[in-house]
């Protein structure tokens, strides 16, 4: 890898580690955002209100310097002027039929667009031609106008419902479910970062946009993908399809770039065994059928975030069991504790521990095993607090 495109894989795990610094439980999240941008692909970040969707789009645009950034939320009443270009009444007074583009989609690098399954149907054929083709249709006609978008970073709370947001849906490659804090300690840091001072100015590693431009356009194409990835592919594809699970040609064929992307953030120039855990954001459609793809996924490529989700399911059933003993008496509660949640989750704790050390020692990511830790110190909290009536937070991480 040349020394420029070095430098600029360089900054960017940079850029990823701070934001994961700021941005709790969101480490795979914003490596997954990065890596799309680099693979020049659009990406859909699924979840509710209030978890930070925007506030991370801003932060992660504003570390490319000279980047036009443009967001919007749409409603079902957004025209499409109001997105890429609105009329200039002074030209209009002259006679002239103008479009003001400054500041609109047209000139953006990169674009959030909020609640993007709301966009009206006006509005409709001029966002898929964005996102598939980055043109744009003036009002008056004449000729498209050539788009400089390297990717859209989208957000809903919800699916979409219909046929015309489905086909924005389709053009979304990379699909990110995101969630409220699980990890109890995440949630209090959360809380102390709201009411205490920050020591100092936090680290802020930036990179140049034309640095950005030739990483998508030469430096990440130019990653190569061995016969073992192919033949990992393949397998992947069969297996999902056994399972009913079947993703379109041109999706596969995208995903090769965010392949690519993967390993050329890492600093590598092939693909290798890691780089398939991208392929769990991309294979989906519904949420339920997320947990069945990452699955598949890390039977491939990570043995620890794969018995991490084995131990997830463990702990969901220990929850499950808990909301079941809602309005059981205190010494009912507690002799469950005593013979059934206090060893498992003391075991599932150490066994995460455990895999994260091996993980990291590997290489591999720990995305998935951090996330079940999450799960595990959230259960682990409400045992005590509801079953047994203890303050989770006065305890050590370990029942």
């Amino acid at each position: 890898m040349a020394g420029d495109a070095q430098d600029t894989a360089l900054r960017l795990r940079a850029v990823c580690e701070e934001l994961s610094e700021r941005f709790f439980e969101r480490d795979d999240v914003v490596r997954t955002l990065v890596v799309t941008l680099l693979a020049g692909q659009h990406s859909l970040v699924l979840g509710p209100p209030g978890t930070a969707k925007s506030e991370l789009a801003r932060e992660l645009t504003g570390r490319i310097d000279g980047a036009a950034y443009w967001e919007i939320l749409l409603s079902k009443f957004t025209a499409p002027t109001r997105m890429f270009g609105p009329i200039d009444v002074a030209a209009l007074a002259r006679g002239e039929y103008r479009q003001v583009y400054d500041g609109r989609a047209t000139t953006a690098h990169v674009a959030f667009i909020d609640e993007i399954f709301k966009c009206s149907t006006a509005a409709l054929n001029e966002t898929l031609g964005y996102l598939n083709e980055r043109i744009y249709h003036p009002e008056n006609g004449g000729a498209p106008i050539r788009c400089p978008l390297i990717g859209a970073i989208t957000a809903s709370n919800e699916l979409p419902d219909g046929e015309d947001s489905a086909a924005i849906y389709d053009r979304l490659l990379v699909r990110i479910e995101v969630g409220y804090l699980e990890d109890p300690s995440n949630f209090a840091a959360l809380v102390r970062s709201a009411v205490g001072r920050p020591a100092g100015p936090p680290p802020r590693t930036t990179l140049e946009l034309g640095a950005l431009q030739r990483a998508v356009t030469e430096s990440v194409p130019a990653v190569g993908v061995p016969d073992a990835i192919v033949d990992a592919v393949v397998t992947l594809r069969a297996a999902l399809r056994r399972k009913e699970l079947v993703a379109s040609d041109r999706r596969w064929r995208q995903a090769v770039g965010l392949l690519q992307a993967s390993a050329y953030l890492d600093g590598r120039t092939e693909v290798a065994d890691t780089d398939l855990s991208v392929l769990a954001h991309v294979l989906w459609d519904s949420p339920a059928q997320r947990p069945v793809v990452e699955r598949e996924v890390l039977n491939l490529v990570n043995p620890d975030a794969r018995e991490a989700l084995d131990l997830a399911d463990v702990i969901e059933e220990l929850e499950a069991q808990l909301d079941a003993m809602a309005g059981q008496s205190r010494e009912a509660l507690s002799e469950w504790v005593i013979k059934n949640a206090h060893h498992k989750l003391a075991m599932a704790g150490k066994r995460l521990e455990r895999l994260r050390e091996e993980a990291a020692a590997a290489g591999r990511s720990t995305a998935t095993v951090d996330r079940v830790t999450g799960r595990q110190r959230a259960v682990r909290a409400r045992v005590l607090t509801e079953a047994l009536g203890v303050d989770a937070s006065m305890v050590p991480t370990r029942l």
